[in-house]
């Protein structure tokens, strides 16, 4: 675990703050995967009203923070961020997650709880329930780098160029053993994991690392509303699946309303 003796980063180099033009309404907080970095979401800027303040989380070992020490645990990841959110935030917050990122806004959603300033929903986008153990485990220290880039890529999302080029595979391998290893072993106790706010789940019909039976089991860890939603398409089906993907989100950011108990499968258009 990060020991906290080297001083915090600036709160802009954890949360990326993206505001659109005017008025802000809503507050979206999202939290990248497992290797991933801010700059995979930040076109969703372009993708959201104006009135939508668009807030992304950068982990240790990337971006202005690559040289920090590497994370070992989910709290080295959901704290910072946490504790990084501008103040002038509009009280109506939702935060995101996509895989291992859902289970970091699981976390920063209970930290802002106990902080008293909750969050009005939560969007966990394939991932498994928080007390479930990984059910695609990688087990990033028993692999070489070749061994874990091919890993990476039967799962998507990050650009094989990326990983093709030996300098930047340098730079990029050891954040993304480093949240693996995390994402292997996390696990909430049953009766730990719970928010009161709603939670709304979004996953591919045909994702390989989690099973459509293992979305569904987030309805046990809220004490609000629950909805579930299948896309087609693998781990990153969003990335095919763009304007369903944002309708979608756009019903939990656009009026506040606890989404409705159960499942959807959304066809694609």
């Amino acid at each position: 675990m990060i020991d906290g003796t080297a001083p915090l980063p600036n709160a802009d180099d954890i949360v990326w703050d993206l505001p659109g033009d005017g008025p802000q309404r809503t507050a979206l907080l999202v939290l990248p995967h497992a290797g991933g970095n801010a700059h995979a979401y930040a076109d969703w800027r372009d993708r959201l009203p104006a009135d939508v303040r668009l807030l992304i989380g950068q982990y240790p070992g990337r971006g202005a923070r690559y040289a920090e020490e590497l994370p070992t645990t989910i709290a080295d990841l959901a704290g910072p961020v946490a504790a990084a959110l501008p103040g002038d935030l509009p009280e109506d917050l939702v935060v995101l997650g996509h895989s291992m990122g859902s289970l970091v806004a699981f976390e920063v959603i209970r930290r802002l709880a106990a902080a008293g300033r909750p969050a009005r929903a939560l969007v966990a986008s394939a991932c498994r329930a928080p007390f479930l153990p990984n059910p695609s485990a990688v087990h990033p220290e028993r692999l070489d780098d070749d061994q874990l880039v091919a890993a990476i890529k039967e799962r998507g999302g990050t650009d094989d160029g990326i990983l093709d080029e030996p300098e930047l595979r340098e730079i990029v391998i050891p954040s993304i053993r480093a949240d693996f290893a995390i994402d292997d072993v996390y696990r909430c106790s049953v009766a730990e994991a719970a928010v009161d706010c709603p939670v709304t789940v979004i996953g591919g019909d045909q994702d390989p690392v989690v099973p459509v039976a293992a979305l569904d089991r987030w309805a046990e860890i809220t004490r609000a509303g629950f909805a579930a939603h299948t896309l087609p398409g693998g781990h990153f089906y969003f990335q095919q699946q763009l304007p369903a993907f944002f309708a979608l989100l756009g019903t939990v950011l656009g009026d506040g309303v606890e989404p409705a108990s159960g499942r959807l499968t959304v066809s694609a258009a």
